[in-house]
């Protein structure tokens, strides 16, 4: 059997074989934590220990851990609950700050509070690394600081790996009382990250992206932060998340994390050496390929370790894709589908790169499980997958590209002819720069 490398780890990790035991003995344990009987109070003790190992882990306090099904439930519950509870408090506030490179997850709450909900939305622009400009930032709380109601930035970028300036951003907020929301889900457990030190006022992370089980998540929330709910029943999680608790799913993200928390350091420099390997090795190849994102060998304090992205121009990245994985080296792109018609990823627009460029690009993210091997047969099967995805697109159309159509705007929806302006939802739109 042909042999097979999986370089996709920022979709979903291998789950630690402690957290498939430790989730499956708890499996076995029946108890509703909100039922007072001996069985559900047993089942509440579950609970709240692992609520306090999680928050000991990420430097929160334990009331401030509110379980989730995972990030994208998160996001949403911390863009739109903070969002509606803002504007309860001051109607003027109707602006959301947010980067054009953002997660879809934020990107269509925002979207969804522009088409719904009177939002005002104002994209904070990125560097052609990917990382948010400061002065930007500065200049879009300081036009008229009362009506933002809620600045959202993510910690590390899911498709170029870069680390953005949080708790820069979060000062700056601070300094008007504006909320800071991050989305942590590609960071925890990979980079140190600090709630309390960090000064956001939200934080979103998820289960399956460190080793844990899929379904199961969290948004930490500031005692002070104030949210309203998305879900209405039992008022369980502080009264801003009803529904019957996962004990078990529980139980696996604190065993996962306390795992990837105790590694956290030799694994980084482990797959930042891999990392290295891979991009080096990628532009050895001579073959015309660029890395996206900021990469500085053996640093992974501006990079996420395990995250090697290429830019193939001349490919389609889907066509790339496939071909390598018909090699045995599973990986993604950042493009997206609308409509039948593959759209560039909006995170490379963002960073000023090309249509033709954006489209060419690989996303090959490293986990627990990879190994020198798996670099080396990706690297190996690269140069014929590149000849045939450029042979392929050469003879698509005039042009060299398999697709006609526009860009996608951050929010996804695709648009004709020429780059699109961020976030379009049919509302006011700024850009800070």
């Amino acid at each position: 059997m042909q042999q097979q490398s999986y370089l996709d780890h920022a979709a979903t990790t291998t789950t630690y074989p402690e957290v498939i035991e430790a989730v499956a003995a708890q499996r076995a344990v029946v108890g509703n934590p909100s039922s007072l009987h001996t069985a559900g109070r047993a089942a509440r003790r579950v609970v709240e220990e692992r609520r306090e190992q999680i928050a000991d882990l990420v430097g929160a306090r334990p009331s401030e851990v509110v379980f989730m099904s995972g990030g994208t439930e998160a996001d949403n519950l911390a863009v739109i609950g903070s969002y509606r509870a803002r504007r309860a408090q001051h109607p003027g506030a109707r602006r959301v700050l947010t980067s054009t490179i953002e997660h879809h997850a934020v990107l269509d709450a925002v979207e969804h509070l522009v088409r719904r909900e009177d939002a005002e939305v104002t994209w904070l622009e990125v560097d052609a690394v990917g990382r948010v400009d400061l002065d930007g930032v500065r200049s879009a709380l300081e036009t008229d600081p009362a009506s933002v109601a809620v600045v959202s930035l993510m910690w590390a970028n899911n498709e170029v790996g870069t680390i953005q300036p949080v708790a820069e951003v979060a000062a700056l907020a601070a300094e008007h009382g504006i909320p800071v929301h991050t989305d942590a889900v590609q960071a925890v457990g990979h980079v140190a990250v600090d709630f309390a030190a960090s000064g956001v006022s939200l934080l979103s992370l998820t289960g399956h992206k460190l080793g844990g089980p899929v379904g199961v998540g969290a948004l930490l929330a500031r005692r002070d932060a104030t949210v309203q709910p998305l879900t209405h029943g039992g008022g369980q999680e502080r009264g801003i998340r009803s529904g019957t608790l996962d004990v078990a799913g529980i139980v696996g993200l604190a065993t996962a994390l306390e795992i990837a928390c105790g590694e956290r350091e030799a694994e980084a420099a482990r797959l930042a050496g891999l990392r290295d390997r891979m991009l080096q090795g990628a532009l050895d190849l001579d073959l015309g390929i660029r890395v996206g994102g900021d990469w500085q060998p053996r640093d992974w304090s501006r990079r996420l370790p395990g995250n090697a992205h290429l830019i193939i121009e001349g490919c389609e990245g889907d066509s790339l894709l496939y071909l390598l994985d018909a090699a045995g080296v599973m990986c993604s792109t950042g493009s997206a589908c609308h409509a039948g018609v593959p759209q560039p990823s909006h995170v490379l627009l963002g960073m000023g790169l090309s249509e033709t460029e954006a489209r060419g690009a690989l996303r090959l993210t490293l986990g627990r499980t990879t190994t020198d091997a798996d670099v080396e047969r990706a690297l190996a099967a690269l140069p014929a997958a590149v000849e045939r995805a450029r042979r392929a697109g050469s003879l698509s159309t005039p042009g060299g590209s398999a697709t006609s159509g526009g860009s996608t705007a951050p929010g996804g929806s695709a648009t004709a002819g020429g780059s699109a302006t961020p976030g379009e939802a049919g509302a006011a739109v700024e850009v800070a720069s």
